[in-house]
């Protein structure tokens, strides 16, 4: 037991003697931090590894398509002269609701019948040429010569609306072009369709194919004409669902039949005649009516 003892006393004696000496501590601090500043400098390069495999197998198609600029604001409707204070209305567009009166002065006169104006015509007071510009930014889907119309042009824009200018002497832009509002794309002049109005530029503006009074929508967003159209569509649904209640239902039509007078009881050809059968019908008033 003593021998054991001895030799647990010699072995920690030994052992305190070592940490006695002055490189020991210094040392172990110095293999402390060498292991761990390996272990960190070998955490981030596998970290850098796992990102560039990552970077790598992330789908990058998208660099090769173009840019969309999503900030960018909706624009006004702008009157399509290049100075919107030296022109004037001199046909204005053909409101189904509006009065007698402005019903009247939006009918244009050609080819001996009376035509309800789809757009308005705009001119200098003293009939002189100016340049039209696009009352939008777009792109130019037409933009050819019509016999009728002049020269024509349509430029489409989002959410399918379209502008269109017609009765133009001259063309600056061609089928294909992108045109910022504002831009000159044509210069007034003269048509057949319209040629009381002289030198004038017909602009109408069409959602979904449907027009609208351009002057209802100027210096207004575009967003405005969107929602026109949501609420008549609204309209229309209302309506066609009220004339689907007030249809005779087919038991209503059967027992009209039912009730109809036998041949016998219906008056002869001679009576049923039309007394102004050889009258010539009524003709369509006109501006001077």
């Amino acid at each position: 037991m003593r021998e054991e003892e001895k030799k647990r006393t010699s072995q920690g004696s030994k052992f305190q003697q070592f940490f006695r000496k002055r490189w020991v501590f210094p040392a172990i601090y110095l293999l402390s931090a060498t292991v761990i500043l390996t272990a960190v400098l070998w955490y981030q390069a596998v970290r850098n590894d796992v990102s560039e495999q990552s970077m790598d197998s992330t789908d990058v198609s998208y660099h090769d398509e173009p840019s969309v600029e999503v900030n960018r604001s909706v624009e006004n409707f702008k009157m399509p002269a290049i100075d919107p204070d030296a022109v004037q209305v001199v046909t204005k567009f053909y409101d189904f609701e509006a009065s007698a009166e402005d019903q009247e002065a939006a009918l244009v006169f050609y080819n001996n019948t009376y035509h309800p104006n789809q757009g308005i015509d705009i001119a200098r007071e003293d009939g002189k040429p100016f340049e039209v510009v696009a009352s939008l930014s777009g792109t130019v889907t037409k933009a050819e010569k019509d016999p009728i119309l002049g020269h024509v042009i349509e430029i489409e824009h989002d959410d399918n609306l379209v502008t269109i200018y017609q009765s133009l002497s001259e063309l600056k832009v061609k089928q294909g072009d992108k045109v910022e509002q504002g831009q000159v794309i044509g210069q007034a002049g003269k048509n057949q369709f319209n040629a009381e109005a002289g030198v004038h530029a017909h602009f109408e503006i069409r959602k979904d194919g449907k027009a609208y009074n351009p002057l209802n929508y100027m210096e207004k967003p575009m967003t405005s004409l969107t929602e026109q159209t949501a609420a008549d569509g609204a309209s229309d649904e209302e309506n066609l669902m009220e004339e689907n209640e007030t249809t005779p239902s087919e038991e209503n039509l059967t027992e009209e039949k039912e009730t109809t007078p036998s041949e016998e009881k219906q008056p002869t050809n001679e009576e049923n005649s039309n007394p102004n059968e050889n009258e010539p019908e009524a003709s369509l008033h006109s501006k001077n009516s």
